[in-house]
């Protein structure tokens, strides 16, 4: 339980990493504070379980013309489907949201090992 608040954590501050990243560079993604990124790492998480699984095997093909590269689009849409069901947590097109998925991909990860590794 606690390696899973540990990671909620980490994930929130990855959100609201990326946003802050985001407004530098002028992308498009906003999240009106701590407890909004926390209840929006909270339904990202949800959506990830529910509907992503299902988007993978139905783009199946075209993931595979693609080489792949259409995971960065359905991680996009998840992170633009979370920012629907949040208030305060904004994702303005979808250049935004690609890149919101991908710098917050890169944020946690790198957190969640360096986390795994002090333990």
């Amino acid at each position: 339980m606690k390696s899973l608040l540990i990671r909620w954590v980490i994930s929130a501050l990855a959100l609201y990493i990326t946003a802050l990243v985001a407004q530098m560079l002028n992308i498009g993604i906003s999240v009106n504070g701590a407890a909004t990124a926390f209840v929006a790492v909270l339904v990202l998480g949800i959506v990830n379980a529910l509907i992503r699984p299902l988007l993978l095997l139905l783009t199946l093909p075209l993931n595979c013309l693609t080489l792949g590269l259409m995971t960065f689009v359905i991680n996009g849409l998840m992170f633009w489907i979370a920012s629907t069901m949040v208030s305060g947590f904004v994702v303005k097109g979808p250049f935004a949201a690609i890149f919101g998925s991908i710098m917050m991909s890169i944020i946690s990860g790198l957190a969640n090992h360096v986390v795994a590794q002090g333990e």
